[in-house]
């Protein structure tokens, strides 16, 4: 089972709650962020130690209000208005909060030693160069930036050597962008655009349920320059309508939804039913030799049906018709730790197709060009439901579908 995804289309909440019209809205400390947005964009980077040093970032707001299209931008500058930090710790709070609320980081670094050392930029780069929210700039003759330039090229963080390059590159993930309210500010566009969440986030609001703060703590990307999010977890604050209380520190786990199938030739009886199942090595797996036992199925960009028969014949070898397939439904499959969803499927197989699968079962299947290799077995019901062959989750599937 592999999880194939490609890039998402912008989803946006249902509800509109203001009209969508292009502004720019800069926040400075010691400020408080609007209550809304469509986006919102960190400017990190070095800020002049002296007022006869001039900064960077009045040329950078005037571009992103003469460039941004995609509704209400919000700009975090941690240049206090008047210039002078009165409260040191609060600065850093403030600092802080807002790199957590921004759905782009722009790191330009115009580092100049004397006047621009860009410490603390450089503490920030570490911190958040692997978020997927980063974007890193800096002109060409600012020295000692190779370090954090080889970071950025080993993350495929985007990278540009102009300010104007650079703002460019950030707005080209921000718009469209998707309107947030209240505690949906805190979840960055890189999350709320995917469908894995937003299946989450509708189900608690159907529940009566909302979502009073959210802090991205990983995200997992891969594919051409890290843009396919398969992975994310966030440290949620709910407010849960049913008890009247606040649920805190629970961490939501997503992924895209499965699609699962159920392969099985009955037998005299329900014990001696055979089932399809597919071996294949997972770093997970606490197992006597390493592998996991699951049933054909995996992730991807096609409909549930249709992903259950791709995945049936990249992991077995069973070219079988959607319209063999019953539908059993979806449900989580571990609720206690992640929002994902599998769609159950089953079918019944000839003789002849058994065949084919028993002769299938030294040959190793998967993905071409991936890791993944795949390999058929046969169990009667009655090994699987003594042994520990699979899981909790993966019994429990074919007893539904079996059933």
């Amino acid at each position: 089972m592999r999880s194939r995804i490609e890039p998402m289309p912008s989803v946006h909440p249902p509800a509109m709650l203001h009209p969508m019209s292009d502004e720019v809205i800069v926040v400075t400390p010691p400020d408080e962020a609007p209550q809304w947005w469509d986006a919102a964009l960190f400017l990190a980077g070095p800020t002049p130690r002296s007022a006869e040093v001039p900064s960077w970032r009045p040329a950078a707001v005037d571009l992103l209000r003469r460039t941004w299209t995609g509704g209400r931008l919000v700009v975090f500058s941690p240049e206090p208005a008047g210039g002078v930090v009165p409260d040191y710790l609060g600065q850093i709070g403030w600092e802080e909060a807002g790199l957590h609320l921004a759905d782009r980081i722009v790191f330009w670094i115009p580092r100049e030693p004397a006047t621009m050392p860009a410490f603390t930029t450089n503490v920030e780069w570490g911190t958040w160069h692997r978020s997927g929210k980063a974007v890193f700039g800096a002109p060409p003759e600012a020295p000692r930036n190779r370090y954090l330039a080889a970071g950025a090229r080993a993350e495929e963080v985007p990278m540009a050597d102009t300010l104007a390059g650079t703002l460019a590159t950030a707005l080209d993930g921000l718009s469209p962008g998707a309107r947030r309210t209240a505690g949906e500010r805190e979840v960055p566009l890189i999350v709320w655009r995917e469908p894995s969440f937003q299946s989450w986030h509708t189900a608690q609001t159907a529940a009566g349920n909302r979502l009073l703060g959210a802090r991205l703590e990983w995200v997992f990307r891969r594919g051409p320059g890290r843009r396919m999010l398969v992975y994310w977890a966030l440290l949620t604050r709910m407010h849960v309508a049913a008890e009247d209380r606040v649920k805190t520190r629970q961490i939501v786990l997503g992924r895209p939804d499965l699609s699962c199938v159920v392969l099985y030739r009955p037998g005299a009886t329900l014990d001696d039913t055979l089932v399809v199942l597919v071996r294949e090595f997972r770093s997970t797996a606490s197992t006597v030799d390493g592998f996991i036992r699951e049933l054909p199925g995996g992730a991807g960009p096609a409909d549930a049906l249709h992903q259950a028969v791709e995945e049936v014949h990249e992991e077995t070898g069973l070219a079988i018709a959607a319209e063999r397939l019953r539908a059993h439904g979806s449900r989580q499959v571990a609720g206690t730790m992640s929002a994902h969803r599998a769609h159950l499927f089953s079918a019944a197989l000839t003789e002849e197709e058994l065949t084919g699968l028993r002769a299938a079962a030294g040959t190793p299947f998967g993905q071409p060009g991936t890791s993944e290799r795949t390999w058929v077995e046969l169990h009667t019901y009655r090994d699987i439901r003594t042994t520990q062959t699979v899981d909790w989750p993966t019994l429990g599937m074919i007893t539904q579908a079996l059933g």
